[in-house]
């Protein structure tokens, strides 16, 4: 039997967090689950350890980069891999992101790209 990856997706715009779940389980039949902004998550992965993460980067409050310093500072959780799912999309931010996280993919997103990408970062 085939282990269903779980997906944590980190917005806070809920529009956002309703379409990609209902994509990546309708099209990739992924376990999703969603957080409104980074202190969500981080309650969130309290509860339990989600496969991956795709995180916004500008959130009020916790920011996308917030997350990332806490994740990599917990031992339990730095092994999580995390793509970037955000609008910004300026060199310095994807410069700093690919030495921070797995991947970055700027919104909006073509939903089999997102997949392909999820797919390519849970091989290794």
């Amino acid at each position: 039997m085939v282990e269903i990856p779980t997906v944590l997706v980190v917005d806070d715009d809920e529009d956002i967090l309703y379409s990609v779940k209902k994509l990546l389980t309708k099209k990739a039949n992924y376990d999703v689950i969603t957080a409104n902004g980074g202190k969500e998550c981080m309650e969130t992965l309290k509860k339990g350890k989600p496969d991956i993460i795709l995180l916004d980067i500008m959130m009020p409050g916790m920011d996308g980069w917030d997350v990332v310093e806490k994740i990599h500072e917990d031992k339990s959780l730095q092994n999580i891999p995390i793509i970037f799912l955000t609008a910004k999309d300026d060199k310095l931010t994807q410069t700093v992101a690919s030495i921070s996280v797995e991947d970055y993919i700027i919104k909006p997103v073509d939903v089999d790209l997102l997949i392909k990408r999820i797919e390519k970062v849970l091989s290794k």
